[in-house]
């Protein structure tokens, strides 16, 4: 019976999870906010300058400008605009899915007033008129929520409340916000919008008082929002444009078709390997990763998420992570099996060895991807979000879920006798009676004599920073605008292109430039840039000029020096804070040997990208950063899976006195994790090829970077990290002359001493 019930409820859950995701999993894809670069729309960041000499930008003069920006915006329309203040002083405003990109940017940088009107639509009053700052959210003597203001001319406002009591019952002062004519007035080509109504208040009788109180049925909300808005309705300060980027509609679109294209066909090709590797044990992986995705972006709508091309590649990415999980369990299962272990000893073995790994593994990366979040700017910030997300689900998911529905299938006794479930052949199957030691298993690398080697390595990976850093030195880095400010411009064609004529274009057009890169499957993208940073003038100029030519307004985005510094200086600081805290970790869980080799690994990693990149003059941006972290991240995962099986065979020897000792420790703790290590980062490997050949042009050379990584990690951690640690333990044994590690302290989720 219970064997009959466990399977029931295999079933039971496998029916709850198709007709769960089946049923909803549609609608919530389509509830998913898609940022800029999936619908198109515009990024821009202010930055909040005095108006006039003597004014302080305080913080509550910021928080008022962005409100009144946010008023600006509801005469838009748009559905769920994003502003938000940074660093003090500055506002980024991110408007997805808006049509007529022009008319919101020009809504938003002109100077607008607010006038106070009869019910006549008579002008009786304009913000010049009130005291700068001077409105505030009160309440009455009766506690009742109110609005209090401060006027220049108590005279002149006793005459328009004299003149407006009298008109009873019509007895009304409309506010409302002007999108009045001035320095900054609409072009003629740009709609200018109507007034916004703000607010009607009673006047019953005249008012000679410079001091004024707005009363009725308020909340305590909206009177703040309502002092807001008679605060810096007009804009009392100066927006300068630091920063900002066009998505074109017809990039959004295409972006968002080829990218979700790529993520279906890299997921689908790592289901098929662990369907065809780990048999059974896949098709429950298979299982997980269906449910992980589907959770993902479940949990990514309730936390209002906006979902970005990079968003994707983390989603996408976090599938790796998984199926990394699975692997990791699965590979210590067959080894259970291998020394004659039953199916259920075999699970219950390998699951528990395989934990602490896992654990450790998903911390290193979420360090990673938190200091991304912290330091990241738009879609990177949104890249670290649904990373971090991936992380925690496919942790769920991979360890409890995958546990949980094969754990059924184990005790049910359905799988007793049959290591094929695991993809395990029986020929490499040990009997009891032979009393195997898991670490005494052979491999299929047992002929590789890594750490006999390690200077071997050590000289080429010696060779190969010399000549990066040559290369450095020649070719330097190809900065995008992100570094080294300008403007950045993208050109979508029906047909393909060459630089000559598209510099001839640009030259006849009246925008020349000779930094032009041709790209795109056909060779239909132009991509091209101006060291200076295009005023919203120029830059609306191009737009028009170019849409006109090709059909399709393209991308543009600029970058003022002063943020462009600013990122370089925050990508170095990020970079050296990710590794920080890794080599702080690494040291505690297992010791500081540990630790230091795993940093020069990454050091090695993100070296070997930057030069790779600096050699095939790939632009670097700041995805190009998101891109190390995230190699950092999967690098040390590498890295602790073979520390981790290190630290388990020194507590299998007891005793170590010699360095000959020690090799054979790395050697078989090498042997016995990289057929693990190979399983994984070919699945990742499928991902990422899908994302560069199939996915988007914009995110291609994040792509490129990933891959790079991913190649570099798996030698670094091989050949770099494990041999370092080698070679700093061997001077241990050389001032004690033997190396006792049976050590005390305890190993989180298992019962194995820590070296």
């Amino acid at each position: 019976m219970k064997t009959r019930g466990r399977i029931v409820a295999f079933l039971l859950l496998l029916v709850l999870f198709a007709t769960t995701i089946g049923g909803t999993g549609k609608q919530i894809a389509n509830e998913v906010n898609l940022g800029l670069d999936l619908q198109g729309g515009f990024e821009v960041l202010y930055q909040v300058e005095p108006l006039r000499d003597g004014q302080k930008i305080t913080e509550e003069v910021v928080a008022d400008t962005a409100r009144a920006l946010t008023d600006r915006i509801d005469v838009l329309g748009v559905s769920e605009p994003s502003i938000q203040i940074e660093s003090g002083n500055r506002i980024r405003v991110q408007l997805a899915g808006v049509e007529d990109q022009e008319s919101a940017r020009e809504l938003l940088s002109t100077q607008a007033n607010l006038t106070f009107r009869d019910t006549n639509d008579r002008l009786m009053l304009d913000g010049d008129d009130l005291v700068e700052g001077g409105a505030k959210s009160t309440f009455s003597d009766q506690g009742q929520p109110i609005v209090t203001l401060k006027l220049k001319s108590a005279e002149k406002f006793g005459e328009v409340t004299s003149e407006i009591a009298s008109m009873a019952p019509n007895n009304q002062l409309v506010i409302w916000l002007d999108f009045t004519e001035g320095e900054d007035s609409f072009p003629e080509e740009v709609k200018k919008p109507d007034p916004k109504f703000i607010s009607a208040p009673n006047v019953s009788k005249p008012i000679l008082s410079s001091d004024v109180e707005i009363s009725g049925s308020f909340t305590v909300d909206e009177t703040k929002h309502l002092a807001g808005i008679l605060n810096a309705g007009a804009l009392p300060v100066n927006l300068e444009e630091i920063y900002s980027t066009s998505v074109g509609a017809q990039f959004g679109e295409q972006a968002l078709d080829q990218t979700v294209i790529a993520a279906a066909i890299g997921i689908g090709l790592v289901l098929i390997f662990m369907l065809v590797y780990y048999r059974v044990a896949g098709f429950v992986a298979l299982v997980t990763l269906s449910v992980y995705v589907y959770l993902v972006l479940l949990v990514f709508n309730l936390l209002n998420g906006v979902l970005t091309l990079p968003g994707i590649a983390a989603l996408v990415l976090g599938v790796g992570m998984a199926v990394d999980a699975n692997i990791l369990t699965y590979e210590r299962i067959r080894e259970e099996l291998r020394i004659g272990g039953t199916v259920k000893e075999a699970f219950k073995a390998g699951a528990k060895s395989s934990f602490t790994a896992i654990l450790d593994a998903n911390i290193t990366t979420l360090i990673a991807a938190g200091v991304l979040f912290v330091f990241g700017t738009s879609s990177v910030k949104g890249f670290a979000t649904m990373l971090i997300l991936s992380i925690l689900l496919s942790f769920i998911t991979a360890v409890w879920g995958s546990r949980l529905l094969l754990g059924l299938l184990v005790h049910s006794g359905t799988l007793d006798g049959k290591p094929g479930a695991f993809g395990l052949s029986r020929k490499y199957i040990h009997t009891k009676e032979e009393k195997m030691d898991v670490l005494d298993l052979t491999t299929r690398f047992d002929r590789f004599d890594f750490a006999g080697n390690r200077k071997k390595f050590f000289t080429a990976s010696i060779l190969f920073l010399v000549a990066g850093a040559i290369v450095l030195g020649v070719f330097r880095l190809n900065l995008g605008i992100d570094f080294s400010s300008g403007t950045r411009v993208e050109v979508l064609s029906g047909e393909p292109l060459t630089q000559e004529e598209v510099a001839a274009t640009l030259e006849e057009a009246g925008h020349p430039t000779e930094d032009i890169l041709i790209s795109g499957e056909n060779k239909e993208m132009a991509v091209f840039r101006y060291k200076d940073d295009l005023t919203q003038g120029e830059i609306n100029q191009l737009k028009a000029d170019l849409g006109g030519i090709y059909g399709h307004e393209p991308n543009v985005s600029t970058v003022s020096p002063t943020v462009g510094r600013e990122l370089a200086e925050n990508a170095v600081k990020a970079l050296a804070i990710a590794m920080l805290g890794i080599i702080i970790y690494v040291a505690f869980r297992f010791e500081w040997r540990m630790g230091v080799a795993s940093i020069v690994s990454l050091l090695h990693d993100a070296f070997f990208m930057i030069a790779l990149f600096s050699l095939l003059r790939l632009e670097v941006d700041i995805t190009f950063i998101a891109a190390i972290l995230t190699i950092v991240g999967y690098s040390i995962n590498d890295t602790i899976v073979t520390f981790d099986r290190i630290r388990e065979n020194l507590h299998k020897m007891k005793k170590i006195e010699t360095e000959e000792d020690l090799k054979n420790v790395v050697n078989k703790s090498l042997r016995q994790t990289l057929g693990r290590s190979v399983n994984t980062v070919l699945t990742v490997v499928l991902v990422v090829l899908a994302l560069i050949f199939f996915g988007s042009e914009s995110i291609r050379n994040f792509s490129l970077a990933l891959l790079f990584g991913l190649v570099a990690g798996t030698y670094s951690s091989i050949f770099i990290a494990a041999q370092l640690w080698l070679q700093l333990k061997k001077r241990e044994i050389n001032k004690k002359g033997t190396l006792d590690v049976q050590k005390k302290e305890k190993n989180w989720g298992s019962d194995e001493p820590v070296v």
